[in-house]
């Protein structure tokens, strides 16, 4: 049994990466999914889609975004908020991740946003993870 999902999606897309692979699986979730559509909001996925067979439980599949020379668009990830240390900020209290190079990932009352979209719509909430 899994206590943290979310973390091991990051394990993933972090290892998929670093491996040079097309594209990384995982067993799905509605977090997990809004993790990555965030990070597909934000540019550092291709894409991801849903695949639901007959019998067997649905699974996401993430196309990972490679630029020249296959560098990876994701460089870091670091998962902040965990099931032992829940980590919670006002939308005041948001810090920058590398100077503004990077974002983090928040889940609120209005669904899984940015940082900075946690800002301008002035709701606080639960920081899950640092991208950059």
């Amino acid at each position: 049994m899994m206590t943290d999902t979310v973390s091991d999606c990051l394990t993933r897309l972090r290892n998929g990466a670093r491996a040079r692979k097309a594209s990384v699986s995982m067993p799905h979730s509605k977090l997990k999914e809004a993790v990555v559509g965030v990070l597909k909001q934000e540019g550092f996925v291709e894409n991801f889609e849903v695949r639901r067979e007959s019998g067997k439980a649905p699974v996401l599949e993430v196309t990972l975004r490679y630029g020249a020379g296959r560098a990876s668009a994701i460089q870091g990830l670091r998962r902040v908020s965990r099931p032992g240390r829940r980590v919670y900020r006002a939308s005041r209290e948001f810090k920058p991740v590398l100077g503004g190079l990077g974002f983090s990932i928040v889940s609120t009352s209005k669904g899984v946003i940015t940082d900075a979209e946690a800002r301008r719509q002035n709701v606080g909430g639960e920081i899950l993870c640092e991208v950059w």
